[in-house]
């Protein structure tokens, strides 16, 4: 299982994400670093932590704005593999995301106008390089896909070619209060067993990293409880083993 921390970018600054109210984010404080510069932080998830992936969830491009392509060349360039949001409503910025070094494409429901752009997104990058994000609010689809079971929406994502799913539900995410998304991934996982599973928002400390890892999720991705102090340094190395897995 790898561990994936998480920078959410508004504004160009890294910000604390709490419950998908983003019109009431701030700056990030974090115990790796005194300020929120997201090229710093990153680098502390390398440096300090020993980690090598990283998900960035681009706000403003989220919001509709230009992707910010320069940062996420800056931040792949201190040669962490990184998965990014850039809030695609189609497969336009594919090639432009994939020359700047982006590893992982996200692919939202919360900004994907439906299973076609998908498609055509998989068809450009590749399904190796594809991540469709499941996102979820208390466990309601985000998005009009015409049902709202996330199940189904899964359904449309692994018949648009996807073949690796998110499930992400933001009104836990920085709110420590745990996942509440098993029964989902579980029923994801049992129908379609060949699809990589990372799940995201509520994680809130090593207890909650062992029960996915004992469940067969491949990622999970966590951010307050690294900038808390929960999960830190001696943790990762217990929880990451040589080449970014669990031991």
């Amino acid at each position: 299982m790898r561990l994936i921390p998480v920078l959410d970018i508004l504004s160009g600054r890294a910000v604390h994400a709490v419950g998908g109210d983003r019109a009431h984010y701030r700056p990030l404080q974090s115990i790796l670093h005194d300020g929120s510069d997201p090229i710093v932080i990153a680098g502390a998830f390398r440096d300090v932590l020993g980690l090598r992936d990283l998900y960035l969830a681009d706000l403003d491009a989220i919001a509709g704005s230009p992707p910010a392509f320069d940062m996420y060349r800056s931040i792949a360039g201190l040669g962490l593999s990184i998965w990014v949001d850039a809030g695609l409503r189609s497969a336009e910025f594919v090639p432009a995301l994939l020359d700047a070094n982006v590893a992982t494409i996200v692919a939202g429901l919360e900004t994907l106008r439906g299973p076609g752009d998908l498609a055509g997104i998989v068809e450009r990058a590749g399904p190796s390089r594809v991540l469709f994000s499941l996102d979820l609010r208390d466990g309601a689809p985000l998005g009009d896909w015409g049902t709202s079971d996330p199940v189904e929406v899964a359904r449309l994502a692994v018949n648009a070619g996807v073949r690796r799913i998110l499930v992400l539900d933001l009104a836990r995410v920085g709110t420590h209060r745990g996942l509440q998304t098993g029964a989902i991934f579980d029923a994801i996982r049992r129908q379609y067993p060949h699809v990589e599973l990372a799940v995201g928002g509520g994680v809130r400390g090593v207890e909650d990293l062992q029960r996915l890892a004992e469940r067969g999720i491949a990622s999970v991705l966590v951010a307050s409880a690294i900038h808390r102090g929960r999960i830190g340094r001696e943790e990762c190395r217990k929880i990451v083993g040589e080449n970014g897995e669990t031991g």
